[in-house]
């Protein structure tokens, strides 16, 4: 008997979309109040960019550990008490950053809120991979993802709204959150994960992708593969007043660049994905994406960011469209492995794809030192060229998954 498939607009995928949503509003709320509550805290200056930097390698430190751990409950418990659990956790964090008095406390409920938000989008897309028909998996994930970002132009103009009331943006993450908790009560797992588990298969034994070497390989190429999302968002996007300054542009606003940016993204995953389901291959539109991104990171740096605030927005909102493979490297990740291991790779892969932010910035941080260029524009171009030319390897040596029969186990 077939698992029942579902529509592209079921309540997998709206429950999907909506999740996404508060985990992306949840996820950037940190860069777009950083400056502010900074100054709050007293913390001003130069201690801004090393500080920052910290909490967002704590974040990501978070997002690195609980994707491993939800990507197991995953598959051990389901997809479901993943998408529960996880938004439980990371909204009542998000609800008590409002709260927070010192840097430390700051820091710590960050790493929680990663924990947490880790569980999202991977488990998302692993559900409507496993519940809707192959030639629809691509542009569920596209819907998903694109109804996700939008949290991000919310969460701006909730910003905007609250002027210097940072703590109000972290108390609606948090209870937008919870509020969802109720819709979610009312999905299922998939046919395909059940027959799996009622079947007697091991599930989300970790081992397994270590255990072999071709599968390992599999799994470090999905991760790569996902790098240069995350230079555009956690590198220049973050700090890109540091970017507008070292340029000598004046009147630049960065959560606005933020905000700008993740408007471009979602026009960019929403486009991966019916590019995809045209060209019966995400291999090829990943190699799209990488073309337009690497010519817009060249003229970016070439051209000092434009030399004005609205060329540099531009620049900003060209590199988001560039960087919108989100859908893609998730759903390939979903497709890579068996039900067995599916969501064990599919949530622990992107949130990998986050954790290696922690690397990026820490060579970041080494290229630009006295000790290499002493210099903060040459070390980001380089970091560029390093992160793209992995990125362009692993693709290449990535077999297509378009249109893959999912309902198989890994051995």
């Amino acid at each position: 008997m077939q698992p029942k498939q579902y529509g592209l607009f079921s309540l997998p995928v709206i429950v999907g979309s909506l999740g996404f949503f508060v985990d992306i509003y949840d996820l950037q709320v940190f860069a777009l109040t950083r400056i502010i509550s900074f100054r709050e805290l007293g913390i001003v200056g130069d201690a801004q960019q090393e500080i920052g930097e910290n909490v967002i390698n704590w974040q990501m430190a978070g997002l690195m550990l609980g994707g491993i751990i939800w990507g197991v409950l995953g598959d051990k418990r389901g997809r479901k008490s993943v998408l529960f659990g996880s938004i439980l956790v990371y909204s009542l964090a998000t609800l008590a950053n409002g709260f927070v008095q010192d840097i430390t406390t700051y820091t710590v409920l960050r790493f929680v809120a990663g924990l947490g938000l880790a569980g999202e989008l991977g488990a998302s897309i692993t559900m409507t991979s496993e519940m809707l028909p192959k030639e629809k998996r691509g542009l569920a994930a596209a819907v998903i993802a694109t109804s996700g970002v939008m949290g991000t132009i919310v969460g701006y103009f909730v910003s905007k709204l609250s002027g210097d009331n940072w703590r109000l943006c972290y108390y609606i993450g948090g209870a937008m959150g919870l509020a969802l908790l109720f819709l979610r009560m009312r999905i299922f797992d998939s046919g395909m994960y059940k027959s799996a588990k009622d079947g007697g298969v091991q599930m989300g034994n970790l081992s397994m992708l270590v255990n072999s070497k071709e599968r390992f390989f599999r799994f470090l190429r999905a991760i790569i593969i996902g790098l240069p999302t995350w230079y555009v968002i956690g590198v220049v996007i973050t700090f890109s007043e540091r970017f507008a300054k070292e340029f000598g542009i004046a009147g630049f606003d960065q959560p606005k660049s933020l905000m700008l940016q993740y408007v471009a993204l979602a026009f960019g995953d929403l486009t991966g994905g019916i590019l995809a389901n045209y060209l019966k291959s995400r291999k090829k539109t990943l190699y799209f994406f990488y073309i337009f991104l690497s010519i817009t990171i060249a003229l970016f740096f070439i051209t000092k960011g434009g030399g004005s605030a609205t060329n540099m927005y531009l620049f900003c909102m060209a590199m988001g469209f560039g960087a919108g493979i989100s859908v893609l490297y998730i759903t390939m990740s979903a497709e890579q492995f068996g039900t067995n291991l599916r969501a064990t790779a599919a949530i622990s892969i992107p949130n990998l794809v986050r954790g290696f932010l922690i690397l990026m910035l820490l060579l970041f941080k080494f290229l630009r030192s006295d000790q290499v260029f002493n210099d903060y524009i040459t070390g980001a171009w380089v970091l560029a060229i390093v992160v793209m030319l992995c990125s362009w390897i692993a693709v290449f040596y990535t077999r297509e998954t378009f249109g893959r029969d999912m309902n198989y186990i890994e051995k």
